[in-house]
């Protein structure tokens, strides 16, 4: 007799669970986008112990006749798929046809189901993948499926779950992107009765961010709009002050389905380059659409990533697309603003940046957010406008030190065709200096502080970034060569990479053995730091496995001149250094921020000064 044999039915259902349902998140998943594929317009999410105990999911969708509420428990048997070409142009999310099965074969399974209210519906219950009971009954429109005792006949799967609060994350979190995903349909999640979750189902993405990350968080956003022949791209990105300890604040949503792809990700991050710090990300909300035969939806189990036919153009489009919305955006921070989200305390949140926080539905967020702040003082604006600064002075360029603030060019970051689309820089007045690290400003708006350092970084940054493009016009030759040592791996590396060094204008040879020398570099280096910069290129271009890519060296050699070359904190500024300063930033391609990311200039709006000394009330 043959070794091989065809598996029992149950034996089989219950392998297809653990690939299918590795926890209750999974249960939630999968009712809950069947549910989106019933066109269902209220979905309504019940848990207890984290989903181990019960989940309850219902839904006004359309529902199933006798037959098919059987059909739909058997194996490979779907509404979603009919032919093998379905699988390259699927416009479905729960077309899995293990998903009931599996779910059924590990737990203690009720459905209810009818077509129309009024009419005379289903209910089967199923326990171990056993039926036990099926009957007519009374029920309205849609489906209402309940999972009590998950994984009570697996103990081996029950003993790897995690804590409650754990679970309750991950659910809590896949939630939260199915209504940023589905603005249209109104969702509510409960956790022991607790409200975690509540969207009205209006369709407007915006009201959805608010309930989920907080009404302060949802005035953060910028909407962003874009399109070309292959992909139409809408959603929400953040202001940089607004910003995560991880990216996991930025949701993709591709074709209505939630996905994970580094790749996306990364190309956000790209477009908030030097406007956030080193390890902060954005939050977002974004939308994809695309024709189904542009990607496939069916390489992870979970149905969570997604491969794509043309990726690096969809990349190039994402980053072009948010950089381009935010830099229309006058970045400049409020201090008073308080921008952190809302947290329930019944919600213990062991990964609180994955799963984000819940914030109480409020019917007027959306008319609030449509006027800003400054709209609604308008008037007091306009009045305070008509009394000038007293004083105004010009930029006297002649009385700047040079070694402090060299002159700056910057007519390569201001084409014609483009330059409508950069937002001015606020006309600021100097009118003093705090602890010789802040310069103190005012306009008609309100009161600025600018940090001297962090400005005059962006400054040169923006200088050397332009000037490394040409670096072979700057070499300057050396009378006594500056020697460098490095250990025999880094120097058999650096051997195969000094043109790279070329193309940055510094001239480095291999002297033998672990030694180099310098034989030029560019006149403009920052005096004094010149060994200091050659070497941290070095290292940069060691640490590089792969190619070395010349305009990421020419960006880490812009941003290691400017840091040495700009002023300090504690150092003193005449009214003729700060005027210059302001004014040379206010011509920088993008004044908000240093090359690092933090913010060069906050305000204080003259409406939150009267506020604050109760002038106003």
């Amino acid at each position: 007799m043959g070794s091989i044999h065809v598996l029992d039915g149950h034996i089989a259902n219950q392998i297809a669970a653990g690939e299918v349902v590795e926890r209750p998140s999974s249960v939630v998943k999968e009712l809950v986008e069947n549910a989106i594929d019933a066109e269902a317009t209220r979905i309504d999410v019940w848990i207890e112990d984290g989903g181990l105990q019960l989940i309850r999911v219902s839904d006004n969708g359309r529902g199933m006749d006798a037959d098919d509420c059987r059909l739909a428990f058997s194996r490979h048997a779907t509404s979603k798929i009919a032919t093998g070409k379905d699988l390259f142009q699927i416009r479905t999310l729960g077309f899995r046809g293990e998903a009931l099965p599996s779910i059924a074969a590990v737990a203690k399974v009720s459905c209810t189901s009818a077509r129309e209210d009024g009419r005379v519906g289903s209910r089967l219950r199923i326990e171990g993948g056993n039926f036990t009971e099926f009957e007519d009954v009374s029920a309205p429109r849609g489906t209402d499926i309940l999972v009590k005792d998950l994984f009570f006949n697996t103990p081996a799967r029950l003993k790897y779950m995690k804590t409650v609060q754990t679970e309750m994350s991950h659910i809590s979190d896949y939630l939260y992107r199915l209504s940023m995903a589905y603005p249209n349909i109104a969702f509510t999640l409960r956790h022991h009765g607790n409200s975690l979750l509540q969207t009205t189902g209006r369709g407007d993405l915006l009201q959805v961010i608010a309930s989920v990350y907080g009404n302060a968080a949802a005035k953060q956003m910028v909407k962003i709009d874009a399109e070309n022949p292959d992909y139409t791209l809408s959603g929400w990105v953040s202001k940089p002050e607004l910003n995560r300890s991880n990216r996991q604040a930025v949701t993709f949503i591709i074709n209505g389905r939630f996905v994970r792809n580094f790749g996306l990700a990364q190309a956000v991050q790209q477009a908030f380059h030097t406007l956030l710090p080193i390890h902060r990300f954005p939050l977002a909300v974004i939308h994809l659409r695309m024709d189904p035969t542009l990607l496939d939806v069916n390489v992870h189990p979970a149905k969570l990533e997604v491969r794509f036919s043309k990726e690096q153009e969809l990349f190039r489009f994402v980053e072009t697309a948010v950089r381009h919305v935010l830099n229309r955006q006058i970045l400049i921070p409020e201090a008073q603003k308080q921008v952190t989200p809302l947290v329930r305390e019944h919600v213990i949140q062991e990964r609180i940046d994955f799963a984000p926080a819940v914030a109480p539905q409020n019917d007027t967020f959306v008319r609030e957010t449509a006027t800003e702040t400054g709209n609604a003082y308008k008037g007091y604006r306009e009045a305070a406008a008509s009394h000038q600064p007293s004083s105004v002075r010009s930029v006297d360029r002649s009385s700047i030190r040079p070694e402090k603030l060299p002159d700056h060019a910057v007519d390569w970051m201001e084409p014609p065709q483009t330059k409508p689309e950069i937002p001015k820089f606020p006309k600021l007045y100097p009118i003093g200096q705090l602890h010789g690290t802040y310069i103190i400003a005012q306009n008609e708006n309100g009161l600025y502080l600018l940090d001297q350092h962090a400005a005059h970084e962006r400054i040169n940054y923006e200088r050397y970034y332009e000037l490394f493009g040409q670096p072979s016009d700057a070499s300057q030759s050396l009378i006594v060569p500056i020697t460098l040592e490095f250990t025999s791996a880094e120097a058999a590396i650096l051997e195969e990479r000094l043109p790279i060094f070329a193309q940055a204008g510094v001239v480095l040879e291999h002297f033998g053995g672990q030694s180099f020398i310098v034989r030029a570099y560019p006149h403009w280096f920052p005096s004094g730091e010149e060994q200091r910069i050659i070497t941290e290129m070095a290292d940069w271009i060691l640490a590089e496995k792969q190619s070395v890519d010349i305009s990421k060296l020419r960006e880490k050699s812009a941003i290691m001149c400017a840091c040495k070359s700009s002023i300090r904190a504690n150092e003193h500024l005449s009214q003729a250094e700060m005027e210059a300063l302001i004014d040379r930033l206010s011509r920088c391609r993008s004044p908000f921020t240093c090359p690092h990311g933090r913010p060069i200039t906050v305000s204080f709006t003259t409406y939150e000064l009267e506020k604050m000394f109760k002038r106003v009330m």
